[in-house]
């Protein structure tokens, strides 16, 4: 195992594994606040699901408007400083979610921290796709993968534990993550924005932004996006919705939804890298209608079963189609996109979760509030049915092509 870990180590560039350990540093502090933000707002504040769903759509809405904005400057002056730029953010936009004792003021600040925050999304997936070769694409993204799971072992288990007793240090904890990340990626990361080449003009800001009509004119891309969008929408409910409704419908606290989050983590670490190479050079469509079935499965479940146990074991169905879809479709993505259009593609991508989390959690309250909460998981099921029809249509359409052409 250790020499199999070794020659992986080997097998891709040192300015890789770099962008792995601090990005797996970032999301230690992330996975310690973020599953228990809902949690967070409903007991602090005194107000339903519903309410908390407004201020998650409200990050999410505004994140991707700062995506679409991040991926055009990511393409126009590279990924290095958005990403820092992006952290730096994220420490202090933290701090101030934590020092809110208002609800109103709570909304505002959603719309700030949203566009801001998220503008250095694109930088990320676009530097890693520089990085690394197409043929190494899939592992390497389920290598980031595995080790943002990793930090899901460590941070959900811990959040939970200090979320018993108080929230605001687990958003001070994330504040400091952040910024440690950032002053490595100061001194650590180089910048990866391919140069330009003798005799060609780079491009204005206008030309910049209007390449976004290029991206929406790649027919496959949207459709792909779509699709992505309606399983998303179900996916989400895991870490926005799922620990309301474990701790009202079956009073389960969040320290109990901690440590299911540790269990599809613990999934994540031992197998995905074995998975990964299994399913490489299988058509990525085909692998995105298996997903998605796995996750129709898991995510129904939810609404029949009662025992702790049969919960944890809903949560590993859903990691092997995580397992799946995470690294297929960021491939997918990747391959779509010219070297000169990764940012503006990558914030197109982007749309595949940002409108979920935007719509996802108010239409998630909205009938956690006001109906049979199990109702929730049956739509969540009938969505991800439709999500694998239509990734199946496309793998029918483009075969087993792991490149695609995009829009002249």
């Amino acid at each position: 195992m250790f020499r199999s870990w070794k020659d992986t180590f080997r097998e891709y560039p040192r300015q890789f594994w770099i962008i792995v350990g601090v990005s797996f540093i970032d999301r230690v502090g992330g996975t310690m606040l973020f599953p228990f933000f809902s949690l967070y707002i409903t007991s602090k504040f005194d107000v339903g699901m519903t309410q908390a769903g407004i201020v998650l759509g409200l990050f999410s809405a505004f994140g991707l408007v700062g995506n679409m904005i991040g991926g055009a400057l990511t393409d126009k002056f590279g990924r290095r400083k958005l990403i820092i730029a992006g952290l730096i953010f994220s420490a202090f936009s933290t701090l101030s979610l934590g020092l809110v004792n208002e609800m109103a003021v709570l909304y505002p600040l959603a719309v700030f921290v949203g566009l801001f925050s998220n503008m250095a999304g694109p930088a990320h997936q676009a530097m890693v796709a520089d990085i690394l070769p197409e043929e190494q694409r899939t592992e390497g993204f389920g290598l980031l993968y595995v080790m943002a799971n990793l930090a899901w072992i460590i941070g959900p288990s811990i959040g939970g534990f200090v979320a018993n007793r108080s929230y605001f240090a687990l958003f001070v904890t994330d504040a400091i993550a952040s910024s440690i990340v950032a002053i490595l990626f100061y001194f650590l990361i180089a910048e990866t924005k391919p140069a330009l080449q003798e005799g060609e003009e780079p491009e204005g800001m206008l030309q910049t932004f209007a390449g976004y009509f290029k991206v929406i004119q790649n027919f496959a891309f949207m459709a792909f996006i779509t699709i992505a969008v309606l399983m998303g929408m179900v996916y989400t409910q895991m870490y926005n919705s799922l620990s309301v409704y474990l701790r009202d419908v079956h009073d389960i606290n969040p320290q109990g939804y901690g440590f299911l989050m540790t269990t599809s983590a613990i999934t994540v670490v031992t197998m995905q890298y074995w998975l990964t190479r299994k399913i490489k050079g299988r058509s990525p469509f085909a692998l995105m209608a298996i997903g998605a079935a796995f996750y129709a499965i898991g995510f129904t479940l939810f609404g029949v079963v009662t025992l702790y146990w049969m919960f944890a074991l809903n949560i590993v169905i859903i990691t092997f189609g995580e397992m799946i879809i995470m690294p297929t479709s960021q491939t997918i993505a990747a391959n779509f996109a010219p070297v000169d259009m990764r940012g503006r593609y990558m914030a197109v991508f982007s749309f595949a979760w940002a409108i979920p989390a935007t719509l996802g959690p108010t239409l998630a309250g909205l009938i956690l509030d006001n109906y049979n909460p199990n109702l929730l998981w049956y739509l969540g099921g009938v969505l991800c049915v439709i999500a694998v029809t239509g990734f199946y249509a496309l793998h029918l359409r483009l075969g087993n092509q792991d490149r695609f052409a995009p829009a002249k």
